[in-house]
């Protein structure tokens, strides 16, 4: 009899869990982007958002939670709601450059990453009436100019900071970066004369169309969008890489809510319609799930940013 009722709780108790898991999401998700609206981030909350609704019914309500280049909003994160009804937009490398430059209200371990479901590729940005055709035409104006093939890009320390250094160390040259206030300023720049190239993203080259050219994309494949473009590997520099973007949870999250957030993005992230929708905006897709691979590409990322802020001497 004691074996028996033993048997029938177990069951319920997995039952629970089944039904638990079934049952997420029970409400509305608030989103919170830790950016002000417009960039990339925010571009991809918005194409989440009818594919969340589909998939599971409910809403996703994004909200934005700007300042100090998204610190405000991750400094928080750990004194929200955490039974999954509030998860956070996170970006690489940001929350492994910024805690490493002083006090800026967390660490990189305080944030619990769950899923990253994209990057947008570092790509080399020219004008459309650039006399760079190639990659090797600017590399040929570099050396012969050190210095003077100016860059602008989105900010200091960021994706687009980090390739700037790490590219100049590839191709022996010496160039000169011009940190702008995100991509659009920096696309603004660019266009307006004011920098010869941009160390942009595929984004860039998926929004202003004919106004640009890219030479190069940090991929290890040509992206489906841009398949005359060839990748640095390609051109003999080993380099892929851009600005990663995933979702967190507090850490106070339990081990079944991160996995339920996971696996809920993950959804989004195989459906085809949203993926062609991702693509002709030029994202790259990938699926770093919550769990040993998740710990495995944040130790690889971490290592490979840090070695690349020393370099540039942004970090000690």
């Amino acid at each position: 009899m004691i074996f028996k009722t033993f048997m029938m709780a177990a069951a319920m108790t997995a039952m629970a869990g089944v039904a638990s898991a079934e049952d997420f999401p029970k409400s509305s998700v608030d989103y919170v982007i830790p950016f002000g609206p417009g960039g990339e981030s925010d571009i991809t909350a918005r194409f989440q958002q009818p594919f969340f609704e589909k998939l599971f019914g409910e809403q996703l309500v994004v909200s934005y939670q700007p300042g100090g280049g998204g610190a405000v909003g991750w400094s928080q994160l750990n004194g929200m709601a955490s039974d999954g009804t509030k998860i956070m937009g996170v970006n690489l490398p940001h929350i492994v450059i910024k805690p490493q430059q002083g006090d800026v209200g967390f660490t990189t371990e305080d944030i619990t990453s769950v899923y990253w479901f994209h990057y947008t590729p570092d790509a080399i940005v020219v004008k459309a009436d650039s006399p760079f055709m190639s990659l090797q035409d600017l590399i040929d104006d570099a050396k012969a100019n050190p210095r003077k093939v100016i860059f602008s890009g989105s900010g200091k320390g960021t994706a687009n900071h980090l390739a700037q250094v790490q590219f100049d160390k590839l191709a022996g040259i010496e160039s000169t970066y011009v940190a702008f206030k995100g991509t659009g300023a920096s696309v603004t720049a660019l266009l307006g004369d004011q920098v010869r190239a941009a160390w942009g993203y595929t984004t860039v080259g998926a929004a202003q169309g004919d106004a640009v050219r890219l030479l190069a994309v940090a991929m290890e494949d040509r992206h489906p969008a841009f398949p005359d473009v060839p990748t640095f590997r390609e051109l003999g520099f080993d380099m892929v890489s851009g600005a990663y973007r995933g979702i967190a949870v507090p850490s106070s999250a339990s081990a079944e809510t991160r996995q339920q957030v996971s696996d809920a993005i993950a959804k989004i992230n195989a459906d085809a319609d949203f993926q062609k929708q991702m693509i002709d905006g030029g994202f790259a897709l990938v699926d770093v799930g919550y769990g040993p691979d998740m710990d495995a590409f944040m130790a690889e990322k971490a290592s490979g940013y840090i070695d690349a802020a020393k370099a540039a001497g942004i970090i000690e």
